[in-house]
């Protein structure tokens, strides 16, 4: 049974940093993708960062670009999400995902979260100002 669990997450104040972690276990996944995104109240699930399968290709949204920075070891099958200057506007659940990098139709597009088969349930990140 695959599970993806994250960690780390907890209240901070504005310009502070947290990291993340997400540790996925049930099968090998040397050939896939892992996410983050992040949902605030009252708002849609986004798109916040994604590593390739094999550790090459980081791909973030720009609302974070410069800021958090996603990194893998696949030896561990774990995900981290360094999360530096945070603003309020950062607060939500963060959910780590982790889907096959090729599909039936292809090669999956990281920043989309049909990409992705298995989620966590999340963890919470506040930001006060």
């Amino acid at each position: 049974q695959v599970q993806v669990v994250e960690s780390g997450g907890g209240l901070v104040q504005a310009g502070g940093s947290l990291r993340l972690s997400c540790a996925a276990s049930g099968r090998t996944f040397s050939s896939y993708n892992m996410g983050w995104f992040r949902q605030a109240p009252g708002k849609e699930r986004e798109f916040v960062a994604a590593i390739s399968w094999n550790v090459v290709s980081t791909y973030y949204a720009d609302s974070v670009k410069g800021r958090f920075t996603i990194s893998g070891d696949n030896a561990k099958n774990t995900v981290y999400l360094q999360m530096n200057s945070l603003k309020p506007e950062d607060t939500a659940v963060y959910y780590c995902a982790a889907g096959p990098a090729r599909g039936p139709a292809g090669w999956r597009t990281p920043r989309t979260a049909t990409a992705y088969d298995y989620w966590g349930q999340g963890t919470q990140v506040t930001v006060s100002s």
